[in-house]
């Protein structure tokens, strides 16, 4: 029988579990400014726990104020929060999962600016930290706790686990990991202390130990204490999966029901959600070493994005469970997906980081998923999309990402579609942004668009030119273009004339054969990306970029890992070396024949001797079609980057929202 080991049930305590699937503590952002559940967290981990996950670990809730790492935080420091926490919790459980409240305390990796908002901060709260010394990655001031305070902190997490079980979860869970507080005091990083929490690795754990024990005191044998250890810091004296071993021994002895073990700190908040350059299941021989030293379950994960490599984990002796992060965010009925066998309608995560670290960080605040912007709307049914009254018949032109959501959605409504493409295959340029190294997963999420288009019964014409004369006699209700975006060909002089210049499409599908020295005019995301590509392709490249930095417009996660793939990191050769030239803070004045001229800090610079230009300064929409087609159609509708050039994400939510009002 496929993935048993994933099926099989697990007992925990007193907690039967009815598989071996996780969904972890991903902070969603969905909680109020003040920290009070909303019905859109509600709706979220209710759809995962319908959708077939065993138990749910719900996402950071803070033991005071200064706690709160995220803005929309869940409160767990007062008994006011707990009603919201009790209708969570009852959801959860109507639904078939056990559920977990992760309890929390961010130390020094927040800022002030964070736990000082208007509402609950209001300028009088300050980081706390283990000692005085402020994080890496946030560089804000920090609070020495005093003895006597460690103590107050312990025991804001007892009282945070009473008010979790009073609302009914079946058990709590202990966060030391991604370098907030707890972890913070276990790293040799961190803690510098010299009192009874510092020192020796069980001096350093003592906070932790008297928290488990205080916790099983007030709450009793059958209420379960899981623990979320780090097992790789990724940074010097940091936690690493040995300490981390004899830390789970340390914990399993205070009296733990289980642990689950991730990674990084916030110096290394790469490791948090990895984007595509770090291989699947990354943390794995970490999880082994930490479950070899303890009896207890262990719940192990990281990047595991396939069911067979799942499976696998629980039959090996891995872990005893494995937790689907970015996964349950894009697809929250993953679970019963793959116990029912229909793994190839799994809505698949591309490590993108997007819509879930990118939202989070970004001004929309809130997460979503970039393959599944169904995600956040849970509240609203859109797991159960209703017929629509007045069915009609679609066409779509332009088989890109936004027209196939488009096609997609409003094919399960009931509609009629045909879909409309030049090309001979569906994807557009987005299929063509997987040809680059780390990039392969965005080919899976353009198959499994194309498979819920041909479930719902879209008709696709490829290699279909569209011009006035077939608009004329296109029959449809309603027309959609999805045509896409072109590349951005500024009036710079010089590159109207300029015989050897080129854009990134072509030098990725192979229609384009460049030379061995390549000049980059642009240096975002895409471009650098492309400078990946040509490098592992033996070339030599130059990226003039006007910013002061490559890929400035990446989400941060990726960020680091494709600046090492330009400094040549993974290839041993480049190191010796080096075939990446950046010119950051440059602005192009003029294309030459083999060249440009640009201009850096006031003075002129002239570079020159290339043999390819590739042109990488930005898209445009790409919109062609709509005069003529409002000329003999009545409703018109222009989606996606035919509308706006913008991200990707953008462009199919765009085809979401189509396809929910047609």
């Amino acid at each position: 029988m496929a993935y048993e080991n994933l099926k099989k049930p697990i007992t925990i305590g007193n907690m039967e579990l009815k598989n071996r699937m996780v969904v972890p503590p991903l902070a969603t952002n969905y909680a109020t400014r003040q920290g009070f559940i909303t019905d859109k967290m509600i709706a979220f981990y209710a759809e995962r726990a319908k959708g077939g996950f065993g138990l749910i670990e719900i996402e950071v809730g803070a033991t005071c104020p200064q706690g709160r790492s995220i803005p929309n935080e869940i409160g767990l420091w007062g008994d006011e929060y707990v009603p919201g926490l009790t209708k969570l919790a009852a959801a959860v459980h109507e639904n078939g999962a056990k559920i977990i409240q992760q309890i929390h305390h961010c130390g020094r990796a927040s800022t002030n600016a964070t736990i000082n908002d208007d509402v609950i901060g209001k300028g009088n709260l300050i980081l706390e930290a283990p000692s005085p010394i402020d994080d890496p990655c946030c560089n804000d001031e920090v609070h020495e706790l005093t003895t006597e305070e460690v103590y107050v902190k312990i025991q804001e997490f007892i009282d945070a686990a009473v008010r979790v079980q009073k609302a009914g979860f079946d058990g709590c869970q202990i966060h030391c990991t991604h370098g907030y507080l707890l972890s913070q005091f276990l790293s040799r990083h961190a803690n510098k202390r010299v009192d009874d929490f510092g020192g020796s690795a069980r001096g350093r754990a003592k906070i932790v130990t008297d928290i488990i024990k205080g916790i099983r005191e007030a709450c009793g044998d059958d209420f379960i204490i899981d623990l979320r250890l780090t097992a790789d810091e990724h940074c010097v004296e940091g936690i690493d999966a040995h300490e981390a071993a004899v830390f789970a021994k340390i914990f399993e002895e205070a009296g733990i029901n289980m642990i689950h073990v991730t990674c990084m700190s916030y110096i290394s908040t790469q490791y948090m959600s990895v984007p595509g350059h770090i291989n699947p299941g990354y943390n794995l021989e970490n999880i082994r070493m930490v479950k070899n030293a303890v009896k207890i379950p262990v719940i192990g994960g990281g990047r595991i994005n396939d069911p067979d490599l799942a499976d696998w984990v629980i039959a090996d002796g891995v872990a005893d469970m494995v937790f689907f992060g970015r996964e349950h965010v894009c697809d929250p009925h993953l679970a019963n997906k793959i116990i029912s066998g229909n793994t190839e309608d799994i809505s698949p995560c591309i490590s993108c980081n997007e819509s879930c670290l990118g939202y989070l960080g970004g001004p929309e605040v809130e997460i979503s998923c970039l393959v599944n912007p169904r995600t956040g709307r849970e509240a609203y049914g859109i797991y159960e999309l209703k017929e629509a009254e007045n069915k009609k018949h679609i066409a779509v032109i332009g088989a890109g990402p936004a027209g196939l959501m488009l096609a997609w959605t409003a094919a399960q409504r009931g509609h009629t579609v045909d879909v409309y493409d030049k090309g001979s295959q569906i994807g557009g340029a987005f299929r063509i942004a997987a040809f680059p190294p780390a990039k392969q997963a965005i080919a899976k999420a353009i198959k499994f668009y194309g498979r819920m288009c041909n479930k719902y019964g879209v008709n696709f014409h490829m290699n279909t030119e569209v011009d006035e004369a077939f608009l004329k006699d296109l029959q449809c209700d309603e027309l959609f273009l999805a045509t896409g975006s072109a590349p951005l060909l500024p009036n710079i002089p010089g590159l109207a004339e300029c015989q050897i210049k080129t854009t990134t499409i072509p030098v990725l599908d192979g229609s384009v054969r460049t030379g061995q020295n390549i000049l980059i005019a642009g240096g975002g995301f895409m471009a650098a990306e492309v400078a990946e590509f040509l490098l592992e392709h033996g070339r030599f490249v130059t990226i003039v970029e006007m910013r002061d930095e490559i890929a400035a417009d990446a989400v941060g996660a990726v960020k680091p890992f494709i600046r090492s793939a330009l400094r040549g990191i993974h290839n041993e050769e480049q190191l010796l070396q080096p075939k990446c030239t950046q010119i950051t803070g440059a602005t192009i004045k003029t294309f030459t024949e083999t060249g440009i001229t640009y201009e850096q800090n006031g003075q002129a610079h002239v570079i020159d001797g290339f043999d390819t230009i590739i042109v990488a300064l930005g898209t445009v929409a790409f919109n062609p079609l709509e005069e003529t087609a409002r000329k003999y159609h009545s409703k018109v509708t222009v989606i996606g980057d035919a509308q706006k050039a913008n991200l990707c994400n953008k462009a199919i939510e765009s085809g979401l929202d189509a396809g929910l009002a047609v």
